[in-house]
């Protein structure tokens, strides 16, 4: 049996021992986070990120514009802020009956309050209500104007024709369009065109 003189100077002699590695660990600790392995970059910290997100837009309680999209990564930091739509977007746009006026896909676009502007990109498909198609790799929407924009490479089928060219400038329902570098003109039968 031990004496409880000899466990006092036992637990004595292992408390320190215990202390001692203790007080080592603690001295090691940091708060640097950028330290940290996979955190090099901390600037996604300031993102905002939300999945399933349907944004609606309206002026004098109409809607103007409705936007789905799979995911959003939003940053009110950067300089101008913006917020990203990273996994598609379909970006539905009404006229004053609030009647779909032009429906508009994209893979990725990105949106910049201050000026109104959504940039598609990707694989840009925009319908207007009389059955219209526009396709480009990236299309300027310009909610304050209501207009379309790009410097890219374009392609209209309507009923009776197909017409492409490199730049475009539009209203929100096609019906008045400017094409800047038109290359051709295809005129078709609407029977020939591809059912969709």
């Amino acid at each position: 049996m031990i004496s409880s003189e000899r466990l006092f100077h036992l637990i004595k002699k292992t408390g320190i021992l215990i202390l001692l590695p203790a007080m080592f660990i603690f001295n090691s600790c940091e708060n640097d986070l950028s330290k940290l392995p996979g955190n090099s970059d901390l600037k996604d910290l300031d993102a905002d990120r939300a999945s399933e997100v349907t944004f609606i837009y309206s002026e004098n309680g109409k809607t103007k514009a409705k936007l789905y999209t799979k995911e959003f990564v939003g940053n009110e930091n950067a300089k101008p802020p913006y917020i990203d739509f990273k996994k598609g977007v379909r970006m539905e746009l009404f006229d004053e009956n609030l009647k779909i006026e032009n429906i508009v896909t994209a893979k990725t676009a990105r949106y910049y309050n201050k000026d109104g502007n959504v940039i598609a990109k990707d694989s840009v498909v925009a319908r207007n209500a009389k059955g219209e198609k526009l396709q480009s790799e990236e299309l300027i929407w310009n909610r304050k104007l209501e207009k379309f924009y790009t410097e890219k490479f374009v392609r209209i089928t309507t009923k009776d024709q197909i017409v492409w060219g490199e730049g475009l400038e539009a209203n929100q329902d096609f019906s008045h369009v400017i094409i800047k570098n038109q290359r051709g003109s295809i005129p078709v039968n609407s029977s020939d065109l591809p059912l969709e």
